[in-house]
């Protein structure tokens, strides 16, 4: 609207700045020419009255002097009443209707004045007058003049005139002013707005190359059209327009640099907001939330939510407003959570945890403590009955040939679980090394997983555990199907051994586009979720009451996951104890070595 706007605000302030002006002008003028004229008409009747005394005291014969009087009057327009010894003689009203009443010269207080012959009277009113039996009052302005005051007593001559010729003189005056005005008014506003466009059309021009920058146009520039002030203004502007770009092109790379280190941190880092709700994470912490919902059941309800070892690490931060430190366990991985303040000048406004994976350090103290323990215990049984069955055939305790052949027997099988043992610690020693050979090949998925469940439906029926294939529309991949086979093999074969009856275990296939992810889901005691970290490592068996007859050389899912890694791939483990265990691991579509 225009009244909002500069031009509008710019052309009501002169505009009104003006009127004001005019107003107190007009008035100043209308007073001063009312007064000039009443002082005119003052001064002219005085010079009559004076004239036409003389005229009178100057003729001898007073008719002659009465007719020149008549005729003077006659010439200017002029009221005259001559009075003599306090009686009327002559006056240019005998023609007229009404007169001015006689008793009015002698009762009013200035005309009255005349009769001491000292000075010339003047005043102005409303006075009667009289004629035909009835009377009305008019504005008139009389003189008077008296008139031989040293020979006669109260004689004078009096002049009036009506105010409606000074009124209509004075009404042409504020015609001509109220014309002056009106002309004054409308340069005025045609000025104002000249002048207001002039002025803000380079702050139009201003606003539109301001909203243009906000939207991230930095290169506009405002056209420099003058040297003044508004010339100034937009050389500031544009200067501030490329400081803008130069501090917001740098806050960009500075963003873009943090983004990647955050990106390539392997420690984990979450922002947090004054009320303790997630604002930034890299990859790592997104690991440690994802550890964290799945724990939780994948409650909908949780989400934004932190867990209960970083709130109180939080309210600790924000109360104390200091660095704090923790350890927590998720999902079988030690996280070492260090979170510190952020203040926003003097307040506290969130604070940063970093996360770093202690998995790796608590599992490499654990297998250097449990490594020769784990090789003695799987070679010492085999060591140990071959020495035995040997001394026994030494001494001839095996009397028979039966017994003598069951001993060798026994030998025999101890001799190949130790050469089995022997060959997967070479495998995977050969695997760690990166010396793997893999057989690659074009393996269509859909039929290769039917195989590998039915090869597994015996021994899930003696079992009694129902094994199940969920896939959906696959396609190819390039792999070494042996060495798939073999991971899937001992995946498959650990959930059955470790699915009670009646139980469930599936193998879910699912493609993407980058490749395929095989999930083996067993609904089977489950694993500890202190010993999640090291079920891919040698020798390590979460059973720790294993029996020989359930319990294997160690060895499997460290072979699984070398084999994985050939790959290109990645393995991984979620488990709760009691409700079941996924083993999930993803091969690419297309192999790169």
């Amino acid at each position: 609207m225009l009244w909002r706007s500069v031009v509008g605000k710019l052309w009501f302030t002169i505009l009104l700045l003006v009127s004001v002006v005019l107003s107190i002008l007009m008035v100043l003028l209308l007073q001063s020419f009312e007064r000039f004229h009443v002082n005119e008409a003052e001064s002219q009747l005085v010079n009559h009255a004076n004239m036409i005394a003389s005229i009178y005291e100057g003729y001898e014969v007073e008719s002659d002097a009465l007719y020149t009087i008549a005729q003077y009057g006659s010439a200017f327009e002029m009221h005259v009443i001559f009075l003599v010894e306090g009686e009327k003689v002559w006056s240019t009203d005998e023609e007229e209707s009404h007169q001015v009443a006689l008793d009015t010269f002698f009762t009013d207080e200035t005309l009255s004045q005349v009769f001491s012959g000292e000075q010339v009277v003047m005043t102005e009113g409303d006075f009667p007058f009289v004629g035909n039996g009835d009377e009305f009052h008019s504005e008139i302005m009389i003189v008077g003049v008296p008139l031989q005051p040293d020979e006669l007593n109260d004689s004078a001559v009096f002049l009036y005139q009506s105010l409606s010729a000074i009124e209509d003189a004075s009404n042409e005056t504020k015609q001509i002013i109220y014309f002056s005005a009106g002309i004054a008014i409308v340069l005025t506003t045609i000025f104002a707005f000249f002048l207001s466009t002039r002025i803000t059309a380079p702050l139009r021009k201003m606003r539109q190359v301001a909203l243009e920058v906000a939207e991230g146009k930095f290169k506009s520039k405002v056209p420099i059209l003058t040297h003044d002030e508004i010339g100034q203004l937009a050389i500031a502007f544009n200067r501030m327009g490329r400081e803008l770009n130069n501090n917001i092109h740098a806050l960009n790379q500075e963003k873009e640099q943090l983004s990647r280190i955050l990106v390539s941190m392997a420690d984990g880092v979450i922002t947090l907001n004054k009320k303790g709700r997630v604002v930034l994470t890299n990859p790592p912490a997104e690991r440690f939330i994802q550890s964290w919902y799945y724990e939780q059941g994948m409650n909908q309800d949780i989400k934004g939510n932190l867990p209960a070892a970083m709130q109180t690490l939080f309210e600790k931060v924000v109360l104390l407003e200091k660095e704090q430190m923790t350890e927590v366990e998720m999902q079988g991985r030690s996280w070492m959570i260090l979170m510190t303040p952020l203040y926003d000048r003097h307040e506290i406004r969130g604070a940063v945890a970093v996360f770093r994976d202690m998995t790796e350090e608590r599992r490499h103290d654990k297998l250097r403590k449990d490594f020769i323990a784990n090789v003695s215990h799987e070679l010492r049984t085999p060591i140990s009955m071959l020495q035995g069955y040997s001394e026994a055939i030494i001494d001839d305790i095996a009397g028979s040939d039966e017994d003598k052949k069951e001993i060798a027997k026994i030998i025999y099988d101890e001799s190949l679980r130790m050469g089995r043992l022997v060959n997967e610690l070479l495998d995977l020693a050969r695997m760690e090394a990166g010396h793997v050979e893999l057989n690659v090949e074009e393996l269509e998925v859909q039929p290769f997983s039917e195989r590998i469940v039915r090869k597994f439906q015996g021994l899930a029926r003696e079992q009694a555990i129902q094994l199940s294939l969920d896939i959906e529309h696959s396609d190819v991949i390039e792999c070494d199907p042996d060495r798939i086979e073999q991971v899937l093999t001992n995946l498959l074969h650990n959930a059955i051994r470790h699915t009670k009856e009646h139980g469930k275990v599936i193998l879910a296939v699912r493609q993407y586009d980058e490749g395929y992810r095989f999930d083996v889901i067993d609904t089977g005691s489950g694993i500890p979720e202190g010993d999640l970290p090291y079920v891919f490592e040698r020798f390590y068996k979460a059973d720790k009451a294993r029996t020989r007859g359930r319990g294997g050389t160690g060895l499997g899912l460290a072979i699984a996951k070398n084999i994985v890694d050939s790959h290109g791939g990645h393995i991984s483990v979620h488990s709760k104890m009691n409700e079941g265990t996924t083993f999930s691991f993803f091969i690419p579509c297309i192999f790169n070595n």
